[in-house]
């Protein structure tokens, strides 16, 4: 017993390292068991954690792991925190930033493990909101506000019955759809990335060793940690920035209390202008296709209603504006948020549009920001 053991804890560290191939075991071990984000820090790590640095292809971002040594091992030494920039972040480093920001209302878009653009937006937005210098760097200051040697990067997540109930088929085809009761997850490999708000890539690389692919009821899954512990604020406004792809919430003292990634209408003549109102918030929409919205879409002449699920054409929320046809809601395919083009609404992942509608309620004055023009903040 004691060698089928020994052979069996060669083997899994053995995959370890070749899914984490700048890492110590140590360290990828304790990503999987949901370490806090400062035990990645901590001296006596190997020489391969002092920070990967990203090649000139690939400055913007890195998705290496580095072996730390964990303050569960008794280690009684605390670490003197370091600042780290997005090139020398590790995953760990990484997936605990984009949890923590995720936890504070400032999405860094899909958690996924790589800094980039969408992450230092949503970090700088946060540092200037907590009084701190927008500088984009994980210093002490800033880790300090968002409590992110406080709380664990990641957390298990036991799969349920009901988790299973959310999967289910969604054809391509509009009329089948609509003769579809409800349009599910694809896989529980999706249910888990809902849950964690993030890629099904990153859901495989947090769960090494285990067949992501082929879960059931009962397993547990890792996955980042995005529970909040405080409510929402309530917003007094809303911002649409077409620029940036960029959803900002307001509190009654213009104050930014939530930061959301978005996607917008190819064509500048099929966006929303001006200012207008919350008109109605609807979960789990059903979803009404009209042919004239979907010149692509050939052969159907009628409308169809679709119905609800997380793969319905505009998610698990329907934020209906005063603007006729218009709206900000969930998409079916959070992992293309702001690098594709909608038909004319405001598309979010589904999480955040349910966290969105946490926020505002009917009334809520919903303004859209095109290039060059003045914010209610900026002027204030």
């Amino acid at each position: 017993m004691l060698q089928w053991c020994a052979a069996r804890s060669i083997f899994v560290a053995t995959l370890i390292m070749m899914l984490f191939p700048f890492a110590g075991v140590a360290s990828a071990q304790a990503l999987l068991r949901g370490t806090k984000p400062q035990d990645f820090g901590k001296k006596g790590a190997s020489a391969a954690t002092s920070g990967v640095r990203t090649s000139a292809a690939d400055s913007r971002r890195t998705t290496t792991s580095k072996g730390k040594t964990s303050s569960r091992s008794g280690s009684s030494t605390t670490p003197k925190p370091v600042t780290k920039s997005k090139s020398v972040m590790s995953l760990a480093e990484a997936v605990a930033l984009q949890a923590a920001l995720d936890r504070a209302g400032f999405s860094p878009g899909i958690i996924d493990g790589l800094i980039g653009s969408k992450t230092m937006m949503g970090l700088k937005a946060f540092q200037s909101v907590n009084g701190l210098p927008a500088t984009g760097e994980l210093d002490k200051e800033t880790r300090t506000a968002l409590r992110f040697d406080v709380e664990p990067a990641t957390t298990p997540y036991r799969l349920t019955a009901d988790d299973v109930a959310q999967v289910g088929e969604c054809p391509a085809d509009w009329i089948a759809k609509s003769r579809a009761t409800r349009l599910g997850f694809d896989s529980l490999l999706c249910v888990a990335a809902y849950h964690g708000h993030c890629s099904r890539k990153l859901v495989e690389r947090l769960n090494v060793g285990k067949d992501v692919k082929s879960l059931k009821a009962g397993d547990i899954v890792i996955i980042p940690n995005v529970k909040r512990t405080k409510p929402a604020s309530m917003a007094a406004r809303v911002e649409v920035h077409f620029e940036d792809k960029i959803v900002r919430a307001f509190d009654s003292a213009n104050r930014l209390v939530g930061l959301f990634h978005c996607s917008i209408a190819r064509e500048t003549k099929d966006r929303p202008a001006g200012i207008c109102k919350v008109a109605t918030i609807t979960k789990n929409p059903i979803y009404t296709f009209k042919p004239e919205s979907w010149p692509e879409v050939k052969g159907i002449d009628r409308n169809l209603e679709i119905p609800p699920g997380p793969r319905n054409p505009v998610g698990l929320c329907w934020i209906g504006l005063d603007k006729k046809g218009y709206g900000i809601h969930g998409t079916p395919e959070p992992e293309l948020i702001g690098k594709t083009g909608s038909h004319g609404c405001i598309r979010l992942t589904n999480w955040d549009v349910l966290r969105l509608a946490e926020f505002v309620s009917v009334g809520t004055e919903v303004r859209f920001v095109d290039r060059g023009e003045r914010t209610v903040a900026q002027a204030n």
